[in-house]
């Protein structure tokens, strides 16, 4: 009797194994479909629809449209097949959309019917032009952007860590770093511009202390209140099996105050960006800061637009790549933080 029972519950049980386990139906998804269909449409318009003055590289622009959609396409059809890809496209589906939306829309206003006062606003074919014709010095000023951030980024991260792991540890630290945040933290980089560029010899070396100053105090801030808030029964678990103090900073506190550290390092990324523009326009002679002072000064609000666009690409990457790297090192936190 209970054998029969439990072939009863068996045999009921099996037909949702069995759906849990079945592939997944062939269907794409209708985000992803709708998102190549107006990248398509706004091919269309760019092509269809003739333009108030001659514009360069029309072309260029409706075949990187039909690129994009078509790529969309093929990647709806075939999402319930291409399992991560599909999963990827559900979720950028809807920013596929509102980018061919606001593109056909920014065509629309600029190059078709100028509702914009030209050159002050340049329609997407014109930055394209930019891109084609002026792509060498883009890179460069982008490869002394870089390296300008990353020699002040790594400093100030640097010294930040380390001031926020003594100030949250140590209460002597704690009784001389404390003023001195309060001092200085509310002061934005920037402000130190006169003073920087008087006190060092040169202008990249005053550059890599006021990006060095706007990372690093974000990062000590945020330090030092991750080593202060850790609980004491870590502490207390770590004394009974016999760790040194060494072994707390280095095994316990740093571990687990990382979380802290990386959203110090995140607002210190983001500060340090705003102080590299500012200090290229002004004390440094290359840069994509020098290229937007350059633009300007010449009316070249075309090539003003491209520059902020492809800094705001730069820029993303660098934030994804920092995201990237606290995953990668947090991920035995993954089941304690939530992100």
């Amino acid at each position: 009797m209970w054998i029969e029972e439990r072939s009863t519950e068996a045999a009921a049980i099996e037909p949702v194994i069995a759906a849990d386990d079945a592939p997944p139906a062939v269907r794409p998804p209708v985000a992803g479909v709708v998102a190549g269909a107006a990248w398509l449409a706004a091919a269309a318009v760019t092509v269809k629809w003739p333009d108030l003055e001659e514009t360069p590289h029309t072309s260029t622009l409706a075949a990187l449209q039909v690129a994009i959609g078509l790529t969309a396409l093929a990647l709806s059809v075939g999402a319930p097949w291409l399992r991560a890809a599909g999963r990827r496209l559900r979720v950028a589906a809807p920013w596929l959309l509102a980018l061919a939306l606001w593109v056909t829309g920014w065509q629309l206003a600029t190059a078709k019917l100028g509702l914009l006062p030209r050159p002050f606003f340049a329609p997407p074919q014109a930055l394209i032009e930019v891109y084609v014709e002026d792509w060498r010095r883009l890179l460069e000023c982008t490869a002394h952007s870089l390296a300008l951030l990353g020699a002040g980024f790594l400093i100030g991260g640097l010294a930040g860590f380390g001031a926020g792991v003594a100030i949250g540890w140590s209460r002597a630290a704690a009784y001389w770093g404390h003023p001195l945040l309060r001092l200085v933290g509310p002061v934005p980089a920037t402000a130190w511009l006169p003073l920087a560029f008087f006190v060092f010899p040169s202008s990249r070396s005053a550059s890599v202390f006021l990006i060095a100053l706007a990372a690093g105090i974000p990062v000590a801030v945020l330090t030092w209140s991750g080593v202060a808030g850790v609980k004491n029964a870590y502490y207390d678990i770590a004394r009974t099996l016999g760790a040194s103090p060494r072994f707390l900073v280095l095994r316990v506190a740093i571990p687990a105050a990382l979380p802290h550290v990386f959203v110090g390092l995140f607002m210190g990324l983001c500060a340090s960006f705003s102080v590299l523009v500012v200090a290229e326009m002004l004390g440094v002679k290359a840069g994509l800061g020098w290229y937007l002072s350059w633009a300007q000064g010449w009316a070249a609000y075309v090539n003003m637009f491209a520059a902020l666009l492809f800094m705001a690409l730069v820029f993303c990457g660098l934030i994804a790549l920092l995201f990237a790297a606290r995953d990668r090192l947090l991920g035995w936190q993954s089941g304690l933080v939530r992100w």
